[in-house]
């Protein structure tokens, strides 16, 4: 991250991936392309009419964010993703390229701060991975020249220092700045990196053929024959169809509290022992998921291509979850492992990819 010269370079590059993140206006549109043609300013001008109009418009801010960044004017760059992260922080690419912008002014902590706010919403996001590291080299540069001035004989220090150069210096690449991907939130992810957001009980449904049946008393009863190897298989295949009905009927229960923005019943669905990402405080983290519940116009969240399996007592789930606001659309393949709990199958653990 230490060579920013190829950075408006690779904002345009990575302006070629975002369209079908969002739902994109023509007006958006042209101002993509008017940015890949080095047309910042006039890009900016077509966001700006474009965000008169529709000033919550995630897609909007975020390509503002980029042109202010690619002229140069990374205060201004800063504001507009520091909003953005406020409003939707469930894109991880933003806090990326706020970092980026961070690490370019050598607030370095910032930068790191930002970074692990990125890979905490989307584990799997190489990218703020990467620029990480290059952060982390740069903390480490400053840590040695500051014991160098304390200590100028410091011989491990100056070729620790010195190896640290070379590799900074051998580096093939500098500022990583994230485009929203191409129908995924994250890096397929957004999310997210997105987005990503625990109880009223709902009936239980009871199993096929668990009824009770009534066996008539009296002498000649004929005991029941021991099962069979089959007979057994057989049954196991009817109790994994039964949980695989329950675990999907749960996360369609999940979806529909989220479309309808139920915020209590949409964290009902999430178990007690829930992990958070990277460790955020539960409190914190409901917050953080219900937020866009708050916000005006029609919410739908839709799931398919769902795949359960089961495992320790648990279920692994990988589907494909739709999300669609006024502000942000978005699809992204998730992994959910759920629990079962006093006859309810509940999220114990959530992530893109």
């Amino acid at each position: 991250m230490t060579n920013t010269a190829s950075f408006p370079a690779l904002i345009v590059g990575l302006l070629l991936g975002c369209s079908s993140f969002f739902a994109t206006s023509d007006t958006l549109s042209d101002a993509q392309r008017l940015m890949r043609q080095g047309q910042t300013a006039h890009a900016l001008e077509k966001v700006d009419a474009y965000l008169a109009n529709k000033p919550s418009d995630a897609q909007g801010r975020f390509l503002k964010g980029l042109a202010l960044t690619e002229m140069g004017k990374q205060q201004e760059a800063i504001a507009v993703f520091s909003k953005l992260t406020e409003d939707y922080p469930e894109l991880p690419e933003t806090y990326n390229n706020l970092a980026v912008l961070y690490a370019q002014q050598k607030q370095y902590e910032k930068a790191r701060t930002a970074l692990e706010m990125a890979i905490r919403i989307h584990p799997g996001y190489a990218t703020a991975y990467d620029n990480l590291g290059d952060v982390y080299a740069m903390l480490s540069g400053q840590a040695y020249d500051k014991a160098l001035q304390l200590d100028p004989s410091r011989q491990v220090t100056q070729s620790k220092l010195a190896r640290l150069r070379e590799l900074n210096k051998s580096s093939t690449s500098s500022s990583r700045v994230a485009m929203l991907p191409a129908g995924e939130t994250g890096s397929s992810r957004k999310t997210s990196n997105e987005p990503a957001v625990m109880p009223i009980a709902e009936a239980s449904i009871p199993a096929a053929g668990t009824s009770a049946a009534t066996i008539p008393t009296g002498k000649g009863i004929t005991p029941l024959a021991a099962a069979t190897d089959a007979d057994k298989s057989v049954q196991q295949a009817t109790v994994i169809s039964s949980d695989e009905r329950a675990v999907t009927k749960a996360l369609q229960g999940w979806v529909g509290a989220w479309s309808r923005k139920d915020a209590k019943a949409y964290l009902a669905y999430y178990a007690a022992d829930f992990r958070t990402p990277g460790g955020m405080p539960r409190k914190a983290w409901e917050n953080e998921r219900t937020r866009p519940m708050n916000k005006l116009g029609r919410l739908q969240v839709e799931i398919e291509d769902i795949k359960v399996s089961f495992a320790d007592d648990k279920a692994t789930v990988r589907l494909r979850q739709h999300y669609s606001s006024p502000y942000l659309k978005s699809s992204v393949t998730k992994t959910i492992i759920l629990v079962k709990s006093r006859g309810r199958w509940l999220i114990q653990q959530e992530r893109i990819g």
